[in-house]
């Protein structure tokens, strides 16, 4: 997929305590977009990248993001988690 599409982290934020959320990035697509608002997330199966979201109306939130495959979204996660991790040690 990186043949394809550079993606880059923008901005790291972690977050200390004890929440679900564990940390906040901005990424930047192709040296064209820039995607603000997505988290790192633990979960019961363990870490994974939860996209950026708004609050609707009625108190819901809403994705306003969606990778259109999979295989961008497994990348998407993949580039997460790596800047995550290597950011803990």
């Amino acid at each position: 997929m990186n043949e394809l599409l550079s993606l880059k982290i923008d901005r790291m934020n972690r977050l200390e305590g004890e929440s679900k959320v564990k940390a906040f990035c901005d990424l930047v697509f192709g040296d064209l977009f820039l995607v603000k608002g997505f988290k790192v997330v633990e979960g019961e199966k363990g870490l994974f990248v939860s996209m950026p979201q708004q609050q609707g109306k009625h108190g819901k939130w809403f994705n306003i993001f969606w990778p259109i495959t999979t295989e961008l979204k497994e990348y998407i996660g993949e580039v997460v988690l790596q800047a995550y991790k290597g950011e803990e040690q």
